[in-house]
């Protein structure tokens, strides 16, 4: 297990980086502050290849391994959480069903649009009474006349309703017993949007409850085998998690980034605050973790680039990274004394983006259900 990057890893870096740096630092703080979706931005990633990183060239994306992908996400949330969860839910849970289980037929249609960046999917596991037992789904999808008939609700759910979002992958049950995943493309009647939810952290990004009413699409819309969908979306929220924990080492990055730039700023009692041991030791205990979590999202990247088992690692990863950049946060805001608490410093945002990565995925104790599963307790 190698994990120097390669010049095509370091390249992605650099692009990413620059362009975090370049494009959307600038416009961080009056995206989140007017809860406004990045639609610029979302374009010029796609200008980049960066909406359809992992999907391979004949599908419209950029054939790139997910090593190459956690990195881009990790560049991006050192900037800004929304633009970051953005790329990842649309390609690792909005794409990537589509890629991992569709047909050849389905494929040819949905792919080129969302790989390319043009459309954005989204995916519908979560309900108001299924969260962490995402297999309590109430949400049914009922056979009638070569047509799926879909009622229920979703909620929680990422890049369903902007002006450029393409369908949305939702799990239902298709039988008693049975749970299926059906793609519902956006415009269908019965299937309401609602307005943006108002959220903590993450303003940017489209967050939504999705209500189906007598809502029918063809039957060819069934992604994959009737009856999978329980077994398909837990291989999606292995992968996504490792985007989620690339998230949690960017966001601590970004954070720690704020921190030491702050600590040689500001002076205190005649020298620069990172002069004084107290700020010295926090400085490297934050270090110190980043380069820690980030190792274990590289492992769980290069696992699953190798065609090995990765699931427990992609959960250790993501359960590691969620409560590291949670203590990074929390003390770089501390660095920052009181005007870490005003929103004009962007440290703020970062603590406010944060506490969803604990949760998102998969929460922290779901995480550790699946560990121990993989321990064989």
């Amino acid at each position: 297990m190698n994990f120097d990057l390669s010049d095509e890893h370091e390249l992605i870096r650099r692009t990413v980086r620059e362009f975090a740096v370049e494009r959307v630092a600038p416009v961080a703080e009056e995206l989140d502050r007017e809860h406004r979706f990045p639609y610029e931005l979302v374009a010029e990633l796609a200008e980049l290849g960066l909406m359809g990183l992992p999907i391979p060239e004949e599908y419209g994306g950029a054939g790139g391994d997910t090593l190459s992908y956690a990195i881009a996400i990790e560049e991006l949330t050192r900037i800004d959480s929304s633009v970051a969860i953005t790329v990842a839910a649309h390609t690792s849970l909005g794409t990537m069903p589509i890629f991992l289980f569709g047909s050849e037929e389905q494929k040819r249609e949905w792919l080129p649009d969302l790989a390319s960046g043009r459309k954005l999917a989204a995916f519908g596991l979560t309900e108001p009474g299924a969260g962490s037992d995402a297999g309590a789904t109430q949400t049914r999808a009922e056979l009638d006349g070569g047509r799926w008939v879909v009622n229920g609700a979703k909620i929680f759910i990422t890049n369903a309703g902007t002006d450029i979002s393409a369908c949305v992958t939702i799990t239902a049950r298709t039988g008693d017993g049975e749970v299926s995943n059906i793609v519902v493309p956006n415009g269908t009647a019965g299937y309401v949007v609602s307005a943006p939810m108002q959220k903590m952290g993450w303003r940017a990004s489209d967050t939504r409850e999705l209500s189906f009413q007598d809502c029918a699409v063809p039957e060819g819309n069934l992604l994959g085998e009737r009856g999978r969908g329980f077994h398909q979306f837990l291989e999606i929220l292995d992968g996504g998690r490792i985007s989620v924990a690339a998230m949690g080492v960017g966001l601590a990055q970004g954070a720690y980034d704020l921190a030491l730039a702050y600590a040689k700023e500001r002076r205190q009692f005649g020298r620069p605050i990172a002069d004084f041991q107290a700020i010295q030791f926090k400085l490297a205990d934050m270090a110190t973790e980043i380069g820690a979590g980030r190792q274990l999202v590289y492992k769980a990247a290069w696992l699953k680039d190798e065609g090995r088992p990765f699931a427990q690692e992609a959960a250790m990863a993501k359960l590691y990274t969620g409560e590291l950049s949670h203590r990074v946060v929390n003390h770089a805001l501390q660095v920052h004394g009181g005007y870490g608490f005003m929103d004009e410093y962007a440290i703020s945002r970062l603590y406010r983006d944060q506490k969803v990565l604990e949760i998102g995925e998969g929460t922290n104790e779901v995480q550790r259900m699946v560990i121990a599963k993989h321990l064989g307790l």
